[in-house]
């Protein structure tokens, strides 16, 4: 799972918090995490369904557009 771009000038955003753990189960287009870009926040979609195996950026972490925000293994 990659940040998407939410705007045409992000460059950034900013991990505000998980709405989901590790080992959890997550469904497709469930909201999993909340990231703040463009002074406006947003909740972001799992891609896929499966297992949120890795937490990659945690809250409070900046990262770029298409960095790495966690790994989901398919069920």
């Amino acid at each position: 799972m990659r940040l998407p771009l939410l705007a045409a000038e992000m460059e950034f955003g900013t991990v505000v918090r998980w709405l989901k753990r590790e080992g959890e189960h997550v469904v497709a287009g469930e909201p999993v995490v909340e990231v703040e870009a463009e002074k406006a926040n947003h909740e972001l979609e799992a891609p896929a369904s499966g297992t949120l195996a890795e937490i990659v950026a945690v809250d409070g972490d900046e990262i770029a557009v298409g960095a790495l925000l966690a790994v989901i293994e398919p069920e």
